[in-house]
C-alpha cells in the first residue's frame, strides 16, 4: 500500500529514537477524496493507535494508517531526498484526491478515475474540469466540460488532442472516441 524508501525508513528510525518507547509514525490524508486532500506524516504514540487502524511494519517502526485514509494511500510513496539544496522528506499519494478503482470496475468508473486523477488536475490550472456523462453502446465517452473550459476557445483542441488521445490510448479496444455535449457559452468564467 505505502512504499517507504530505505533512506526515509532510516530517517524515521533516527527521529523515533528521540521519542517515547512504542512511538511509530502515522500516515494520513485530510479531506480524502476531495480536491483539498492533503497528506501528512506525524508521530503516533502507542496510546494513539486505534483498533481500526492498519499497521504496516517497516525497519524499526510501524506506519499506522487510519481506516478512512487507507484507500486514498494506495500506491503512496515516501522518500528522503538529499540534493544540493539539502534534505527533504517527500510524500507522493496519487490517489489522495480520488479513490483508486479496480481494474475490473465498470468502464465508466475507470474512465472517470483517469479524468479525475490525471486530466482534471491539468484543467484546474485554467479553472476547468470535465466529467463523463455516459459511455454509449458504440464505445463513445460523452463528456461535459465545466468551469473555465466552458466557452474556452481551445476546448476542441483540448478534447481531441489531449483528452481523446489519452483515453483512447488507455482504453484501447474499449473506447471508440469522445464527444463533448457541453453548450459552450463564453463568459467571465471562460479561460482565454
Amino acid at each position: 500500500m505505502i512504499t517507504i524508501s530505505e533512506q526515509a525508513q532510516a530517517h524515521f528510525a533516527k527521529l523515533l529514537e528521540k521519542q517515547a518507547a512504542g512511538t511509530h509514525i502515522r500516515v494520513f490524508v485530510v479531506n480524502p477524496g476531495t480536491a483539498q486532500a492533503e497528506c501528512g506524516v506525524s508521530y503516533c504514540p502507542a496510546d494513539a493507535v486505534e483498533d481500526t487502524d492498519i499497521r504496516l511494519p517497516f525497519n524499526g517502526f510501524d506506519a499506522i494508517v487510519d481506516e478512512e485514509s487507507k484507500p486514498f494511500l494506495v500506491d503512496a510513496e515516501i522518500d528522503f531526498v538529499t540534493d544540493q539544496m539539502g534534505s527533504q522528506l517527500t510524500l507522493k499519494a496519487p490517489n489522495a484526491k480520488v479513490r483508486k478503482v479496480s481494474d475490473n470496475a465498470p468502464l465508466m468508473e475507470r474512465v472517470q478515475y483517469v479524468i479525475d486523477s490525471e486530466i482534471n488536475p491539468q484543467l484546474a490550472n485554467h479553472g476547468g474540469r470535465v466529467s463523463v456523462m455516459e459511455i454509449t453502446e458504440s464505445g463513445v465517452a460523452v463528456l461535459q466540460f465545466g468551469g473555465g473550459c466552458n466557452g474556452c476557445s481551445q476546448v476542441d483542441l483540448t478534447l481531441k488532442e489531449g483528452i481523446e488521445k489519452e483515453l483512447l490510448n488507455r482504453f484501447s479496444g474499449e473506447l471508440a472516441g469522445v464527444k463533448d455535449i457541453t453548450e459552450h457559452q463564453r463568459g467571465e468564467h471562460s479561460y482565454y
